[in-house]
């Protein structure tokens, strides 16, 4: 059972900024234990998610996992990436939305379709996996959809929010609580 929601509310389907606010259930109650905090989302707003759209997926997904190029406080299973970590994004690829580690110019993938996730910057200082199109995977319907740090700009589909309330985040979520994000504009 669902204990922890992330909620990402945008005001319209074609918003590019939206409303995130953290809220644990417990019992009967819902107690708001972060937000409302200021956040980008994909620069085509929220709805049906793909390779070809800068779209947010609308829905509910399960948070997982989380990567990072620094180190993370947090429960959840954290990698620290390198510039030898991925998430691929070739339709064509069995790899297809999921982490690889392989040496650039060595991938079974094509690289160009893929994000090297050591290579991003302060974005991914943390990042939690937005579990969007991870069971079953299908190819095209989009990939690579994570919480992380804003630029304060539009993402390609991802949340992004200020890094100090990411790591407040971070330190909440709990696997044993089953947290989700919550998708809707």
């Amino acid at each position: 059972m669902t204990q922890q929601v992330v909620a990402v509310v945008a005001n319209e389907a074609t918003a590019a900024t939206a409303v995130l606010t953290a809220w644990e259930h417990t019992g009967g109650d819902r107690i708001r234990v972060l937000g409302p905090i200021p956040a980008w989302i994909g620069k085509d707003g929220v709805g049906r998610a793909s390779e070809s759209t800068a779209r947010t997926p609308v829905g509910a997904w399960p948070l997982t996992e989380a990567f990072g190029i620094e180190p993370a406080e947090t429960r959840l299973p954290y990698r620290l990436v390198t510039t030898n970590d991925w998430w691929v994004s070739d339709v064509g690829s069995p790899y297809y939305n999921r982490h690889f580690s392989g040496a650039p110019g060595t991938c079974p993938f094509d690289e160009a379709a893929g994000e090297n996730l050591g290579e991003a910057g302060p974005v991914y200082a943390h990042a939690v996996v937005i579990g969007y199109n991870r069971d079953p995977v299908v190819p095209g319907a989009g990939s690579a959809f994570f919480l992380h740090v804003t630029n304060g700009e539009p993402t390609a589909g991802c949340v992004a929010i200020p890094k100090p309330d990411l790591e407040v985040l971070l330190r909440w979520l709990d696997p044993a609580k089953h947290p989700v994000v919550e998708i809707s504009g």
